[in-house]
């Protein structure tokens, strides 16, 4: 889910993979003269590792994006997604496996009748990084906007509509990130409707029973057991943020999808739990 403020392209010059991007991004994202379509995958994928925040957000990301779109990476899409499934749980900096998950739902939002056979194998790989990663930082002053918490719940709700039988797995990974205990941030970016809208969207796919829209508040449960007045730790204070904002999200619905069919129950276990820090609701 990019956002607006995001996105302050063309600020300065940038010469990678002899590509004048700023020049670019000024007319609108044509395909430079004499690049094809793989050079320009790999040249995007570097970019998207590149700590400097300009190279990898302002212009790698948004090229990827437009030109995803355009069809103009359709031929390199499965090399893509094997290449961003690889950084998740191989690359060393928290950007570039931020902006892996990023890419991916970009390469999943193409199609992923485009993907070949590997998308299921690109959903281990995003299953093992997602609720483990550490760093979940929104924003750092040298890096930029990070968001690996928000890229990872734009990535799951976009693998929820290329493996709809996944579904219920999605919603409790989601579960698992949303109450992840290791951390002391608290979401101050926005994460939490991130994450709420993510859910949102997943509980949508047709194929939920209501029994599989409510089964992943297990994960909720377990996480709150023989919880006890006192301070209310970083992650705790995430879950209930994350909670409120998807309820919500459930009242309103998605612009694009409409009130997922479960959404009364689901919204009645979200209350059940926001009794805890909030004893006065009705």
């Amino acid at each position: 889910m990019r956002r607006a403020y995001h996105r302050r392209v063309g600020n300065r010059g940038v010469d990678i993979g002899g590509i004048d991007w700023r020049t670019v991004a000024r007319a609108e994202w044509p395909v430079p003269d004499g690049i094809d379509a793989a050079r320009l995958a790999d040249v995007l994928a570097r970019m998207l590792a590149a700590a400097d925040p300009v190279v990898r957000d302002e212009y790698g990301c948004t090229a990827l994006t437009v030109w995803a779109r355009r069809g103009i990476l359709d031929s390199e899409l499965a090399r893509l997604g094997d290449a961003m499934a690889r950084r998740l749980t191989a690359h060393p900096e928290i950007q570039a496996r931020s902006f892996a998950a990023l890419a991916l739902r970009v390469v999943l939002t193409r199609g992923d009748d485009r993907c070949g056979d590997d998308v299921e194998g690109w959903y281990e790989s995003f299953a093992q990084w997602y609720p483990n990663e550490r760093d979940v930082r929104g924003h750092d002053p040298a890096l930029g906007w990070l968001h690996a918490f928000a890229h990872g719940a734009d990535a799951a709700a976009a693998f929820a509509t290329a493996l709809p039988e996944r579904a219920p797995d999605i919603l409790r990974l989601c579960a698992r990130r949303m109450t992840a205990r290791d951390t002391d941030i608290r979401y101050d970016q926005l994460e939490d409707a991130s994450l709420a809208r993510a859910i949102t969207a997943v509980l949508c796919a047709p194929t939920l029973t209501r029994a599989r829209a409510l089964a992943w508040f297990e994960v909720l449960d377990d996480a709150f057991a023989g919880a006890e007045p006192g301070p209310c730790p970083a992650w705790a204070a995430n879950t209930f943020a994350t909670l409120q904002s998807l309820h919500l999200h459930l009242t309103r619905g998605l612009g694009d999808s409409g009130v997922p069919r479960h959404a009364d129950a689901v919204a009645e276990r979200v209350v059940g739990i926001l009794r805890m820090p909030y004893p006065w609701l009705g």
